[in-house]
């Protein structure tokens, strides 16, 4: 690949995650100080990932992949995005807000792909070349954090500007995309496509794999407690009154590339079960620090549990692609991947949006705020059910784990 192409690249990934990073992680704190947002208000602008997630695969395999070049359809979805991020954070209302945020992520779901496949096309070696890439996406999801905490847009309660830095990013990502290496379509158009072929569905058969069955039912439960996470710990640490919450929050994304590399040597050690118990293990340990925790001498479990992302999300969640990938072997590669993505992204956290933000309109107190540990302490008991059945269900099988 070319030093040339190899920033490009790089620029690009950390554009696409930079957006992402800039208003997801605060939209509660912002929701709740800016229009008094319910949770169950809330678990509907979170949960528009999910609706995303479900709608992606079919912006993709009906049009991206048969009639546009990929870079060309990104550089159109973000376009539209920065006008949509720009209108969300002008907005005044909930109720003015929703559909905004509704249709960015209905835009912006896509483009992950999207920024994958530029990226794959234009490897050689995608298993060395692409995590060298990818990585730089995390750099950018660390960088808005920072510069949130940075400004103190949370403290301050001017966190719409976090749309408009991300609206600035994604005009950017947008006319940068059309300079990207042309990704032209890999699908003839006149070449027939069924919902089956979009969706992933021939990767069904999967599931009469016994083992595999266990792991595709744990992977759905998972998400339900990790929709927690996503959707109200800003917003816990805010309450709490921790300063800078947003740029402390990159810890976890910190975390996340350490045990990136970690990951490979704990699979060859310990082989899959235990990589997957560990991870899931570790969202009940986080979820009860945040229980427990408080901003004054007890901070320090607010820290180590926003540390755990990255054995929370690299040992249960990457590992998984791992081994989906063994699994699935070369005819089913891709249709697997869109089916565990689909179920997880997709099924398990619209539950846990929902579910999030009604546990937490239970535990609203009168006089303002909310009663946080028995908020954490639903997700912590079920992360523990679902490693308790993990641990029972799943029969360890040696894998084999690419260097």
């Amino acid at each position: 690949m070319k030093a040339s192409t190899r920033v490009q690249l790089s620029i690009m990934m950390f554009l696409e995650f930079f957006i992402w990073g800039g208003w997801f992680v605060t939209m509660g704190t912002f929701l709740a100080k800016s229009f008094s947002a319910t949770g169950g208000q809330m678990a509907m602008a979170y949960e528009t990932q999910s609706i995303g997630a479900i709608v992606a695969p079919f912006i993709i395999g009906l049009i991206a992949d048969r009639y546009f070049s990929a870079q060309k359809i990104l550089g159109v979805l973000h376009l539209l995005g920065a006008g949509l991020l720009y209108m969300a954070g002008s907005s005044d209302n909930f109720d003015a807000f929703y559909p905004y945020i509704l249709i960015y992520m209905i835009l912006y779901m896509p483009t992950l792909a999207l920024v994958n496949s530029v990226a794959f096309r234009q490897m050689k070696d995608p298993a060395k070349d692409f995590a060298l890439i990818r990585v730089l996406g995390t750099v950018g999801w660390i960088v808005a954090g920072l510069v949130i905490g940075f400004l103190a847009w949370e403290s301050d309660n001017v966190l719409q500007n976090t749309f408009m830095m991300a609206a600035g990013a994604a005009a950017l990502l947008g006319i940068f995309s059309f300079t990207l290496p042309d990704t032209p379509p890999v699908v003839d158009k006149s070449e027939k496509v069924t919902v089956r072929d979009i969706l992933g569905l021939d990767a069904l058969g999967m599931l009469k794999d016994k083992k595999y069955l266990v792991f595709f039912i744990a992977s759905i439960l998972i998400c339900i407690p990790l929709a927690f996470y996503y959707q109200h710990a800003n917003q816990y640490l805010n309450e709490l009154g921790m300063e800078g919450a947003a740029g402390k929050m990159t810890f976890g994304q910190m975390s996340e590339i350490a045990f990136m590399l970690l990951l490979p040597i704990f699979l060859k050690k310990y082989g899959i079960k235990m990589t997957l118990l560990v991870g899931m293990i570790a969202w009940v340990v986080r979820y009860l620090l945040f229980a427990y925790g408080d901003a004054g001498e007890n901070t320090w479990m607010l820290i180590f549990g926003i540390i755990l992302h990255g054995i929370c999300y690299d040992f249960f969640f990457v590992s998984g692609q791992i081994y989906t990938d063994f699994k699935a072997g070369e005819k089913f590669k891709s249709s697997a991947q869109g089916l565990i993505t689909l179920a997880t992204y997709g099924l398990g956290m619209l539950v846990g949006f929902r579910l999030a933000g009604y546990i937490t309109d239970l535990n609203a107190i009168a006089e303002g705020g909310h009663n946080w540990f028995g908020i954490w302490v639903l997700p912590a008991g079920i992360a523990g059910a679902v490693f308790i059945f993990f641990l029972i269900a799943f029969k360890n099988e040696k894998i084999e784990v690419k260097e």
